[in-house]
């Protein structure tokens, strides 16, 4: 078949049919309470006075990442289950696999310009304002999509041209990159070639050099304070992103740096997992309990909130008792 006509099927996350709709409703109580987490995240981001500064400007765009990322990559296991159609067109396999690398990208490079923020919050204090002006964070923020999307258009082109495939069985529960290099028996090595070189290099070690680079020149900073609270407090202001960066750089070397035999490919759908729904799930969490800004805004929003329906549910309330 052309690739035009092709279909791919998705085995997903199991292929044991008694474990489907476990799998359905673990992955969808996943799926909506990311979704919500990180609409709440954008919502209050959005809304709330207090938090109009770049911190939760990059944020915002950090969250809009989760829930596309966790929509293109889980949203067959979904469909999947409701309709029991595994068949994926070539097409939207390809589309799934550019947007999930790209939003990846997107993503790495975001987390690099908010430990800028941070960097200077910590260390230039008295300049903050000037320097990350609403001017800056914007042209930061459309900076790291447009990179994020134009750097995997290598890989997408290349693997777009493949014709020849041994099988079309994808055994992941979305189209990655690694499962379908494994069913193409056309030549991989220029795809290889351009994974090592821009990927790993400029995809990888370049965003993750930006992100550990100023965390030293934070960390000499913060040494060199006398006060112990004002050194609680950087630190403070630091651990939330901290976590966030170590469990997505961990879940990516595991899933793209670790040996490809086929003996662990069932580890790495699991990591891909991990890495997919596990942790848009645990940044919205790691954010909200870890931040005093976050939690103030959303009791905040929400006595507005009940303030505002507060009349209407009294009037309802007496219209009843009169009945």
């Amino acid at each position: 078949m052309s690739n035009q006509t092709m279909y791919f099927i998705i085995k997903g996350i199991s292929s044991n049919p008694a474990l489907q709709a476990p799998i359905f409703c673990l992955v969808l109580c996943i799926y909506i309470i990311t979704v919500s987490g990180n609409m709440s995240i954008l919502t209050l981001a959005c809304l709330d006075k207090q938090l109009h500064n770049p911190m939760y400007f990059f944020l915002g765009n950090l969250s809009l990442l989760d829930i596309s990322s966790i929509t293109v990559t889980l949203h067959k296991i979904l469909s999947t289950f409701i309709s029991g159609n595994k068949l994926l067109p070539w097409h939207e396999c390809i589309a799934q696999l550019y947007f999930f690398m790209a939003l990846q990208c997107t993503e790495l490079l975001i987390l690099a310009v908010m430990s800028y923020d941070r960097y200077v919050a910590i260390c230039y204090p008295l300049h903050y304002t000037m320097i990350m002006n609403f001017r800056v964070c914007a042209m930061l923020a459309v900076f790291c999509w447009v990179l994020g999307f134009i750097e995997v258009s290598p890989h997408t082109n290349i693997l777009a041209k493949f014709s020849c495939y041994t099988s079309n069985e994808v055994n992941h529960f979305f189209c990655d990159v690694l499962p379908i290099m494994k069913l193409t028996c056309n030549d991989t090595s220029l795809l290889k070639l351009w994974i090592f070189t821009e990927g790993v290099f400029f995809s990888g070690l370049l965003p993750f050099s930006l992100t550990v680079f100023p965390y030293i020149l934070i960390l000499r900073t913060v040494l060199k304070m006398r006060s112990k609270t004002g050194k609680r407090k950087a630190f403070y202001t630091c651990s939330s992103h901290l976590t966030v960066v170590i469990l997505l750089y961990l879940t990516l070397y595991c899933l793209y740096l670790a040996p490809t035999s086929d003996d662990v490919l069932e580890s790495r759908k699991l990591f891909s997992l991990f890495n997919t729904a596990a942790v848009p799930l645990l940044n919205p969490i790691i954010y909200s309990l870890k931040n005093k800004d976050v939690k103030s805004a959303m009791r905040h929003q929400w006595t507005s909130f009940y303030s505002m329906i507060s009349p209407y549910l009294s009037f309802v309330l007496q219209k009843k008792s009169k009945y």
